[in-house]
């Protein structure tokens, strides 16, 4: 399958390349970044060996859309899209957490609801709530960035500025930011007749000191959607909500005994399965963004990038 699963581009004025679990990042003249969105699947922080046709392309041009349609909100990095795959924007420090919110109680929140935990991130969780019942107002449930191999770990706002990861003064901007994103996600969602559920942010800071979004924004790889007909029949009789997002991969691998532990090997992923994580993602860009996806030539995905991204630092 032609994916872009890995790059070692050498740009003019390139001073280093970062490689995220899904995103490489390239520093130009200490000025700017190019951030390259491969094809990598990451599940449970671990990056899966088979990359997904059209991921790179469908993360980058939704996060694109939607840092468009929330820039009179909160400042962001984004300057240029030269490429399907590709974003440039202001070099930022980033702070070192994720900024994680949640409407509903799903996922990683619904794992620990079950095991009887009752606070998530400093956070009360009220008692008597079923998976995916939505919570009396959105909570913010930070998560420390992990480098590459390792896994992101929980923290409450208190232990975050306690031990000067984010200053008071930095994380009350993050947090105001965070929640005028997501309720800004939610309205968009909704006209798509869909419930952004959870999904998460990060930040960085300029070289002039402004705090800006930066990295990716309402996609299905940082955000879980649910399907907003039938929900509520769905939530009466205790049934799974139809969604749109990456924890069906990661429920795909949980039934195949895999969640990143230790001596866990991930399973198999036949050509049919990789298309139909393919299909999905497709899907989740059609219904969020309200468009048809268009396919970029993938014939030689590598060529197409460094012409691309060439051309527009020669400008």
């Amino acid at each position: 399958m032609n994916t872009i699963i890995d790059t070692n581009f050498k740009f003019p004025g390139q001073k280093s390349l970062y490689k995220g679990k899904v995103r490489a990042v390239y520093n130009i003249n200490d000025e700017e970044l190019v951030m390259v969105a491969t094809d990598r699947l990451s599940a449970f922080d671990v990056v899966m060996p088979k990359g997904i046709p059209y991921k790179g392309q469908i993360l980058n041009q939704i996060a694109t859309k939607m840092m468009a349609a929330t820039q009179d909100l909160v400042p962001n990095w984004l300057t240029a899209t030269p490429d399907p795959n590709v974003a440039v924007g202001h070099l930022c420090e980033p702070f070192k957490v994720e900024m994680v919110i949640r409407g509903y109680m799903s996922g990683h929140a619904a794992r620990e609801y079950k095991a009887g935990k009752r606070m998530l991130c400093g956070v009360p969780m009220p008692e008597g709530m079923k998976e995916n019942d939505a919570f009396p107002e959105p909570i913010i449930t930070p998560a420390t960035k992990a480098e590459m191999g390792d896994h992101d770990e929980d923290i409450s706002r208190e232990d975050i500025i306690a031990k000067g990861i984010v200053s008071e003064a930095d994380y009350l901007v993050l947090e105001d930011y965070t929640r005028k994103l997501f309720k800004r996600g939610t309205e968009i969602a909704a006209s798509r007749g869909l419930i952004l559920v959870d999904t998460k942010y990060e930040f960085g800071k300029t070289k002039d000191g402004q705090i800006v979004l930066i990295d990716e924004i309402h996609t299905p790889d940082s955000s879980r959607y649910f399907y907003a007909d039938g929900y509520q029949e769905r939530q009466d009789k205790g049934e799974a909500q139809k969604q749109l997002s990456k924890e069906f991969v990661r429920q795909w691998l949980i039934a195949n005994n895999f969640q990143g532990l230790e001596g866990q090997t991930v399973p198999f992923m036949s050509d049919e399965y990789i298309q139909s994580v393919s299909d999905r993602y497709i899907e989740l860009y059609e219904n969020i963004t309200g468009e048809t996806f268009v396919k970029a030539d993938v014939s030689n995905i590598q060529d197409r990038i460094e012409a691309n991204v060439l051309g527009y630092l020669a400008k």
